[in-house]
């Protein structure tokens, strides 16, 4: 078989293991893969709070729980297999878990802190921009008047 009807063979077999057509041309209105379902990303701030208490009552101290208990095992192992290879290798998975775990504590820190602080941002980005409307507006529509203009 020369290389032109190998070549013709093997672009057959790959068009006819194609199973779905390519859309160009619009976006399926459905839910995004991956994301748990939702189509967009909005939440209420309860929602964040809630999701912030979580991360700050379950996930950070069950996370400590369960590296403290890892770190107890592996010391223990590790003792037992002193002057070993495998306790040298027990030694090293030891201080390379140890470093994931504070990378993790400190992702769930971040994203913690960034959920009680979004409401925070999104109002003060609210008030920015109602600032650059603000000279634009004639006197009676400026909101957040106190009342006192007048004195």
């Amino acid at each position: 078989m020369g290389f032109d009807e190998e070549w013709g063979l093997l672009r057959a077999r790959g068009t006819e293991q194609q199973g779905t057509p390519m859309r160009l041309n619009g976006v399926d209105d459905g839910p995004l893969p991956g994301l748990g379902g939702q189509a967009d990303l909005a939440s209420t701030p309860a929602e964040k709070k809630a999701a912030a208490n979580t991360i700050e009552t379950e996930l950070e101290p069950d996370t400590r729980k369960a590296t403290d208990w890892a770190d107890e095992a592996s010391a223990t192992a590790a003792k037992e297999f002193e002057g070993w290879d495998t306790g040298a290798g027990l030694k090293k998975v030891t201080e390379t878990w140890d470093k994931q775990v504070k990378v993790l504590m400190g992702r769930l820190s971040a994203e913690k802190n960034s959920l009680r602080g979004a409401s925070t941002l999104f109002r003060g980005n609210e008030l920015e921009i109602n600032s650059q409307f603000t000279p634009l507006l004639r006197p009676q529509q400026r909101p957040y008047t106190s009342g006192l203009d007048g004195l």
